[in-house]
Protein backbone atom coordinates (compact mmCIF):
# COMPACT_ATOMS: atom_id res chain seq x y z
CA UNK A 1 0.00 0.00 0.00
CA UNK A 2 1.41 3.40 -0.89
CA UNK A 3 1.82 6.12 1.71
CA UNK A 4 -1.13 8.46 2.35
CA UNK A 5 -0.83 12.24 2.53
CA UNK A 6 -2.49 13.48 5.70
CA UNK A 7 -4.05 16.94 5.96
CA UNK A 8 -6.40 18.64 8.41
CA UNK A 9 -9.26 17.40 6.23
CA UNK A 10 -8.51 13.67 6.47
CA UNK A 11 -6.24 13.16 9.52
CA UNK A 12 -8.94 12.30 12.09
CA UNK A 13 -10.90 10.15 9.63
CA UNK A 14 -7.84 8.08 8.69
CA UNK A 15 -6.96 7.52 12.38
CA UNK A 16 -10.56 6.54 13.20
CA UNK A 17 -11.09 4.28 10.17
CA UNK A 18 -7.97 2.10 10.36
CA UNK A 19 -6.75 -0.21 13.15
CA UNK A 20 -3.08 0.82 12.86
CA UNK A 21 -1.81 4.10 11.44
CA UNK A 22 1.77 5.33 11.37
CA UNK A 23 2.29 9.05 10.82
CA UNK A 24 5.60 10.42 9.55
CA UNK A 25 5.99 14.15 10.22
CA UNK A 26 8.62 15.46 7.80
CA UNK A 27 10.04 18.63 6.32
CA UNK A 28 11.61 19.02 2.88
CA UNK A 29 14.68 20.79 4.32
CA UNK A 30 15.38 17.93 6.77
CA UNK A 31 18.24 15.65 5.72
CA UNK A 32 17.20 12.84 8.07
CA UNK A 33 13.68 13.03 6.63
CA UNK A 34 14.97 12.41 3.12
CA UNK A 35 16.98 9.44 4.42
CA UNK A 36 13.95 8.05 6.29
CA UNK A 37 11.52 8.44 3.34
CA UNK A 38 12.64 5.29 1.45
CA UNK A 39 12.68 3.28 4.70
CA UNK A 40 9.12 4.40 5.41
CA UNK A 41 7.92 3.71 1.86
CA UNK A 42 9.47 0.24 2.01
CA UNK A 43 7.66 -0.40 5.30
CA UNK A 44 4.39 0.58 3.62
CA UNK A 45 5.03 -2.09 0.98
CA UNK A 46 5.95 -4.77 3.56
CA UNK A 47 3.01 -3.97 5.85
CA UNK A 48 -0.04 -3.34 3.64
CA UNK A 49 -2.32 -3.85 6.68
CA UNK A 50 -0.83 -0.72 8.30
CA UNK A 51 -1.67 2.73 6.96
CA UNK A 52 1.51 4.77 6.49
CA UNK A 53 0.51 8.44 6.56
CA UNK A 54 2.75 11.42 5.93
CA UNK A 55 2.37 15.02 7.04
CA UNK A 56 4.39 17.76 5.36
CA UNK A 57 5.01 19.84 8.48
CA UNK A 58 6.03 22.88 6.44
CA UNK A 59 2.80 22.91 4.44
CA UNK A 60 0.68 21.94 7.46
CA UNK A 61 2.11 24.32 10.07
CA UNK A 62 -1.09 24.39 12.17
CA UNK A 63 -1.14 20.58 12.38
CA UNK A 64 2.52 20.57 13.42
CA UNK A 65 1.85 23.07 16.21
CA UNK A 66 -1.24 21.21 17.42
CA UNK A 67 0.70 17.91 17.50
CA UNK A 68 3.61 19.61 19.30
CA UNK A 69 6.14 18.48 16.70
CA UNK A 70 9.52 20.04 17.46
CA UNK A 71 11.97 17.76 15.62
CA UNK A 72 12.07 15.87 12.33
CA UNK A 73 11.42 13.23 11.38
CA UNK A 74 8.85 12.42 14.04
CA UNK A 75 6.97 9.15 13.89
CA UNK A 76 3.62 8.65 15.61
CA UNK A 77 1.69 5.41 15.78
CA UNK A 78 -2.00 5.00 16.49
CA UNK A 79 -3.64 1.70 17.35
CA UNK A 80 -7.43 1.67 17.36
CA UNK A 81 -7.45 5.45 17.64
CA UNK A 82 -5.04 5.66 20.59
CA UNK A 83 -1.63 7.27 20.29
CA UNK A 84 0.75 4.48 21.31
CA UNK A 85 4.08 5.82 20.05
CA UNK A 86 5.53 9.28 19.47
CA UNK A 87 9.28 9.70 18.93
CA UNK A 88 11.58 11.85 16.84
CA UNK A 89 14.56 10.56 14.94
CA UNK A 90 15.64 8.31 12.12
CA UNK A 91 14.81 4.60 12.34
CA UNK A 92 16.69 1.84 10.54
CA UNK A 93 14.46 -0.54 8.53
CA UNK A 94 14.84 -3.33 11.11
CA UNK A 95 13.89 -0.99 13.97
CA UNK A 96 10.82 0.22 12.08
CA UNK A 97 9.74 -3.38 11.38
CA UNK A 98 10.18 -4.23 15.05
CA UNK A 99 8.12 -1.20 16.05
CA UNK A 100 5.31 -2.18 13.66
CA UNK A 101 5.31 -5.73 15.05
CA UNK A 102 5.22 -4.47 18.65
CA UNK A 103 2.26 -2.24 17.79
CA UNK A 104 0.44 -5.23 16.29
CA UNK A 105 1.10 -7.25 19.46
CA UNK A 106 -0.11 -4.59 21.89
CA UNK A 107 -2.70 -5.83 24.37
CA UNK A 108 -5.26 -3.10 23.69
CA UNK A 109 -7.65 -4.16 26.45
CA UNK A 110 -4.85 -3.85 28.99
CA UNK A 111 -3.72 -0.53 27.51
CA UNK A 112 -7.26 0.89 27.68
CA UNK A 113 -7.54 -0.18 31.33
CA UNK A 114 -4.21 1.50 32.13
CA UNK A 115 -5.23 4.71 30.36
CA UNK A 116 -8.60 4.72 32.15
CA UNK A 117 -6.89 4.19 35.51
CA UNK A 118 -4.47 7.03 34.84
CA UNK A 119 -7.31 9.33 33.81
CA UNK A 120 -9.23 8.44 36.99
CA UNK A 121 -6.17 8.90 39.22
CA UNK A 122 -6.36 11.78 41.69
CA UNK A 123 -4.64 15.01 40.72
CA UNK A 124 -1.32 15.56 42.47
CA UNK A 125 -0.60 18.79 44.35
CA UNK A 126 1.84 21.14 42.64
CA UNK A 127 4.62 20.30 45.11
CA UNK A 128 4.21 16.50 44.84
CA UNK A 129 6.65 14.49 42.71
CA UNK A 130 5.34 13.63 39.28
CA UNK A 131 4.27 10.03 38.64
CA UNK A 132 6.94 8.00 36.84
CA UNK A 133 4.69 6.06 34.46
CA UNK A 134 3.80 7.81 31.21
CA UNK A 135 0.20 8.96 30.99
CA UNK A 136 -2.12 9.06 28.02
CA UNK A 137 -0.85 12.50 27.02
CA UNK A 138 2.80 11.56 27.26
CA UNK A 139 5.11 11.55 24.27
CA UNK A 140 5.20 7.73 24.43
CA UNK A 141 1.79 6.64 25.67
CA UNK A 142 1.16 2.92 25.44
CA UNK A 143 3.96 1.24 23.56
CA UNK A 144 6.86 2.94 25.28
CA UNK A 145 5.54 1.94 28.68
CA UNK A 146 5.15 -1.67 27.60
CA UNK A 147 7.73 -2.17 24.84
CA UNK A 148 10.19 -3.96 27.09
CA UNK A 149 7.51 -6.52 27.95
CA UNK A 150 6.61 -7.36 24.36
CA UNK A 151 8.33 -9.91 22.22
CA UNK A 152 6.89 -12.92 20.54
CA UNK A 153 3.18 -13.26 21.29
CA UNK A 154 2.50 -15.17 24.47
CA UNK A 155 5.85 -14.36 26.08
Amino acid sequence: MPTVTLTPHNFDAVIARHPIVLVDWWADWCGWCTRFAPVYESSAERHPDVVHGMVDAVAEEAMKVKAQITAFPTLMAYREGLLVYNESGYLEPEALDELVQNIKWLDMEKLRREVAQQMDAPQFPANAPAPTAPGPGSRQAGLAATASRYGWPGL
